[in-house]
């Protein structure tokens, strides 16, 4: 697969501010001893999760992506690029649910739990009416994302190269928070949303500690193991890299007009991913 010069450019302006991990890939472990989640998440439900089947993942993924293209990317680059307009490429969902498994590991914490702060509390407030209705929100989506999925917290601030994917939210303002379901190994990357939180809501990841009760793992991981301090560090981010996007969006267009040139958008229009409260 052969990369177009506008999109080398949009990735290598990526680059400069995220952490870039090429192939081959490594399983990276928890930030935290298996066991430190207890007793909310088992050691054992962790050396099957992360030692199973987020190290297939990862393994997966470097067998398909060896001598192509793609080797030598970002995860975050692989993830894009092999979306492919919602038409996934082979290494899709390998390389996005290695990326969704390292940020969902990132997201709890021994001791997790409790209430966020700052920033954070505001933006959950002005746009969820208040935290407890965002945990109430928040739970009701995981519960009802049938299936193998995830649940999102995302900021939407879209930049302005969606070549990518449609925006699933086209009349909602930007620069707000959003709740966010997924199936499979879809993920708010592909719509130039900034994910801050996930909850893996595969049986994989629970079935183990609750068996088939889904929504007393919501429960738990929301009130014992999320780390609203990640949240925050993400979110601030996330609103820097927006603000950064939206400059190097101006400057583009900017660009462009002087060239007379037409901007190319790509509506990703033949397949539902999303469902999204």
């Amino acid at each position: 697969m052969e990369l177009k010069r506008n999109e080398k450019r949009r990735f290598s302006r990526k680059v400069a501010v995220s952490n870039v991990i090429t192939a081959g890939f490594e399983l990276k472990p928890p930030p935290y001893p298996l066991d430190a989640l207890e007793p909310h998440m088992s050691r054992e439900t962790l050396d099957y999760h992360w030692g199973k089947h987020h190290k297939t993942y990862v393994e997966n993924l470097n067998k398909q992506i060896v001598g192509t293209d793609l080797d030598g990317l970002s995860l975050e680059e692989i993830v894009l690029l092999s979306y492919n307009k919602g038409n996934m490429l082979p290494a899709f969902n390998n390389a996005a649910q290695a990326w969704n498994h390292e940020f969902f590991w990132e997201s709890i914490q021994p001791g997790g739990g409790g209430k966020p702060s700052g920033d954070l509390l505001r933006l959950i407030d002005r746009d969820f009416g208040s935290f407890a209705e965002f945990l109430e929100r928040f739970k009701a989506a995981a519960a009802s994302n049938f299936g193998s999925g995830w649940t999102w917290l995302a900021y939407k601030a879209n930049r302005l190269d969606v070549a990518n994917a449609v925006n699933p939210l086209p009349k909602e303002e930007d620069k707000k928070l959003v709740i966010v379901k997924t199936p499979s190994a879809v993920n708010p990357l592909v719509w130039d949303y900034s994910p801050l939180l996930t909850i893996d809501t595969w049986e994989h990841a629970y079935y183990l500690d609750f068996e088939n009760r889904r929504a007393e793992y919501i429960n738990t991981f929301m009130e014992k193991l999320v780390s609203w301090e990640t949240v925050s560090t993400r979110l601030e981010s996330a609103i820097a890299r927006a603000v950064q996007r939206e400059q190097e969006g101006n400057d583009t267009e900017d660009e462009e007009n002087q060239d007379d040139e037409e901007p190319e958008v790509y509506l990703d229009s033949d397949i539902d991913v999303s469902e999204v409260d």
